[in-house]
């Protein structure tokens, strides 16, 4: 056996051990031993290997199997700039805390700066966006390796993992390979030590805990406890640690709970739907300020959620206790943290006091967000007339908006849903009605547009591989452009049963909402940037069927079909941009007409 073989043998045998599941792999010549040894442990039915011809689609696989599965994934590339289409999905794992193992083929020392093809400078490519690099060195046939190749997987699965007592995250180990890459007829015979890991398949290093367990996140701190206070406000941003504790802790205390779409957070009674046009309302806001609020996860998806964090200029600032990620990380983007906990316990009051939380504060609370959900829910399911090209003109069309409230509220329990960063979480957010069962996730750690199918599938593929039911995609037209090689499977690859749909506005929607829309002589060009793409085409070229949609009413045939699909809802930009700003007008007006003591106008809300 030579010596890149056996690394390749070894290093796969023993990621197995520590409990590897699943690894993705882009092509390439000088990752062949490690491409190998991952394909020989799936066709023994030890994991599941994906192969994907793009890197960068590949690492977002490999992300979206992560955050679905919540273990360590290996993404394997070949050497040169690769490894550098993999950087994105490194950096979204790192913010978001995700257990992605990065193996990435080298050429040995001394090729390098020797101009030698698809040869470049790899050591620390990603920085400090990694727990941890390793130089793996040169696979030698010498006593020892078997050993040291060991041991080095057994680190990189538990820095990725958080075993180790650190905070989850991308390893990357840089693999220097000397040719010959594959087994061949003048292979030596023998090696010299024995390569077989630990006696029952154990792994080779072990870090307090069975390698198999799904990797957690220890608390930063010690718990705090806290006495309660009649104005209190739980905010729970993009995460994906358990937040039942977080909501006992708003139901004993009487707070209520501004969930972000992908906090796992907006289910219960204290949970609301519209806060986001609450927090839009500098009257409301002043009416309501807490004197603790709570916040977990990375809270970042509106300007009015930052302001509230922070507070009011000169105004006494609230006590705000930030619940930690994990050791060393957490999130405050307003820089208004007064406390950091691990975990938060709720001090019971004293005998004969106040029962905690007056009602009059979570009530206030919630006949203001009834009042915003009714008003926006009456805008968004209004009729209009049949345009003469064909979609309705109407609010009553299937809009962005009444899109993302009626996908959710339309999933069965046990679904997931992934969201892509920019308007499909924000119409998430400020549509979504609370309810259990509707798994959300989306990349929130950078928020970028990168790898969003690819991410999308394979969470699909972790979530179904664990039991879980139907899966869907919500996509802006550029976020789904922006990765179109993650349609390209192979028929060999795994599949998923997931339905991507595609808000196509031909365009950047968000800048239509945002201060570049008053630039109206460059304003297209530089932020619009329409494509004129035909996503039915597309979607042929990757043999995928394709369905445009555009009434409310099919929209739940087209979710009850099988496989990998295509469902295309076309929008347009200016009108979808207009009824934005149509549905916090009247949001506000009916939020005005309750703090006058005034009913509000409006059907009764859904759910």
């Amino acid at each position: 056996m030579n010596p890149a073989t056996a690394f390749g043998t070894v290093l796969a045998d023993e990621l197995v051990r520590c409990g590897l599941r699943e690894a993705v792999l882009a092509p390439g010549s000088r990752s062949a031993p490690i491409a190998l040894a991952l394909h020989g442990r799936a066709e023994g039915g030890d994991l599941r290997l994906h192969v994907r011809i793009d890197e960068r689609s590949a690492a977002f696989l490999a992300l979206g199997l992560a955050k679905a599965s919540r273990r360590p994934v290996v993404i394997a590339c070949t050497s040169g700039t690769a490894t550098a289409h993999l950087h994105a999905a490194v950096i979204e794992a790192d913010e978001a805390g995700l257990p992605l193992i990065v193996l990435t083929a080298d050429r040995p020392p001394e090729l390098r700066g020797t101009g030698a093809n698809q040869t470049i400078d790899q050591l620390k490519l990603y920085g400090g966006a990694v727990r941890w690099f390793c130089e793996a060195g040169l696979p030698e046939a010498r006593a020892g390796m078997a050993a040291y190749w060991r041991s080095l997987a057994c680190r990189a699965w538990a820095v990725a993992s958080g075993e180790a007592g650190g905070f989850a995250g991308p390893v990357h180990v840089n693999v220097p390979l000397r040719e010959p890459l594959v087994p061949g007829p003048d292979d030596p015979g023998g090696w010299p030590e024995p390569l077989d890991g630990r006696p029952g398949g154990a792994p080779w290093t072990t870090f307090g805990g069975p390698p198999s367990a799904q990797h957690a996140r220890p608390a930063a701190t010690a718990g705090l406890e806290i006495s309660w206070a009649e104005r209190g406000v739980v905010v729970c941003g993009d995460g994906d640690a358990d937040p039942a504790p977080l909501l006992q802790l708003a139901e004993q205390a009487g707070w209520p709970v501004l969930a972000e779409p992908s906090s796992s957070a907006r289910r219960g009674p204290n949970a609301l739907s519209a806060y986001p046009y609450l927090l839009a309302m500098p009257a409301f806001v002043a009416g309501h300020r807490p004197d603790v609020i709570i916040s977990a996860g990375r809270p970042s998806l509106s300007r009015g959620q930052l302001a509230f964090l922070k507070g009011a200029p000169g105004g006494r600032p609230a006590r705000h206790i930030v619940l930690a990620q994990g050791p060393g990380r957490w999130a405050d983007p307003a820089r208004s943290a007064t406390e950091v906990a691990g975990a938060i316990r709720l001090r019971p009051p004293d005998r004969g006091a106040i029962r905690p939380g007056g009602p009059a504060w979570l009530e206030s609370w919630r006949r203001a967000d009834a009042a915003a959900r009714r008003a926006v829910d009456a805008v968004l399911d209004e009729t209009g007339p049949l345009d003469e090209t064909g979609p309705l003109t109407g609010a009553g069309q299937l809009t962005g908006p009444r899109l993302a409230r009626d996908l959710a509220a339309t999933l069965p329990d046990g679904a997931l849903l992934w969201a892509a960063s920019s308007l499909p979480v924000r119409d998430l957010d400020q549509q979504l009605a609370p309810r259990p069962g509707l798994r959300i996730l989306a990349s929130r750690g950078a928020s970028g547009i990168d790898g969003l199918v690819s991410a999308a599938i394979g969470a699909a593929l972790a979530h179904q591989a664990a039991g879980g039911g139907a899966a869907c995609a919500l996509l802006g037209d550029l976020a789904f452009l922006h990765d179109a090689p993650g349609l390209l499977l192979g028929p060999d690859e795994p599949r998923p049963d997931l339905c991507v749909v595609v808000v196509n506005n031909d365009g950047g929607g968000i800048f239509s909402t945002l201060e570049q829309a008053a630039i109206r002589g460059s304003f297209e060009r530089l932020f619009g940037t329409p494509h004129g793409a035909g996503l039915g085409q597309l979607a042929a070229a990757a043999g995928l069927p394709h369905a445009v949609l555009a009434r409310p009413a099919d929209l739940p045939g087209q979710l009850a079909g099988s496989g990998l699909r295509i469902v295309e809802v076309r929008t347009d930009r200016e009108a979808e941009a207009a009824l934005r700003a149509r549905l916090h007008e009247q949001a506000a007006a009916a939020v005005r007409a309750v703090l006058a003591g005034q009913p509000a106008q409006g059907r009764p809300a859904n759910g």
